[in-house]
């Protein structure tokens, strides 16, 4: 029952912080979008508790302790990582694909950002299957694996010719010394 609630608690978390910090840094484009609470997203969420609940029932052997630990720090280590980006790019960090430069929009560099191309993308990554082994849910944190990386490889894809357009050569020097960290997403 412990990894639940502590599934529960880490989603509930997620998902508030996210809103607070799109009220401050993201306050024209606050609204409901901003819970990052989307259909597909609850469906997959569904089928987590779903799976865990079923394997709980009939083969627990398969929720080892050791799994649940790892996914815990997956879940602390993804969350510190998006949040450290929402703060470090502040009013450049959006929930969704610009498509027109904003006057203040600026190409972000520093901090985690110097690391790391796309952070918020890696720590909802590392968070999204830290949940999974949380739960020790074996189909669904493959499942998770697959939908995530493709939806990655193809946001990431849009994002970074829409900020080669805006930055030019300044996002292509960028993008050629600092990798996105996400496995065969360069």
């Amino acid at each position: 029952m412990k990894p639940f609630v502590t599934f529960l608690s880490a989603v509930t978390f997620f998902h508030v912080s996210e809103f607070v910090l799109a009220s401050i840094y993201m306050r024209k484009d606050l609204s409901r979008r901003s819970w990052l609470i989307s259909e597909p997203y609850c469906v997959a969420m569904l089928l987590a508790c779903l799976e865990y609940w079923l394997e709980i029932r009939y083969c627990s052997i398969l929720k080892f302790k050791v799994i649940s630990r790892a996914g815990l720090a997956g879940v602390i280590t993804g969350e510190v990582i998006r949040k450290t980006a929402m703060v470090t790019a502040k009013r450049n960090f959006t929930h969704d694909v610009k498509f027109e430069r904003q006057q203040e929009h600026i190409l972000v560099t520093q901090g985690i950002y110097r690391y790391c191309r796309h952070p918020g993308y890696l720590g909802w990554l590392i968070w999204v299957l830290g949940t999974q082994a949380l739960l020790a849910n074996p189909i669904c944190l493959a499942g998770f694996s697959i939908v995530a990386w493709k939806f990655f490889q193809e946001r990431i894809a849009v994002e970074e010719q829409q900020l080669r357009r805006f930055f030019g050569e300044s996002y292509t020097q960028y993008a050629a010394k600092t990798p996105t960290l996400i496995p065969f997403i360069r």
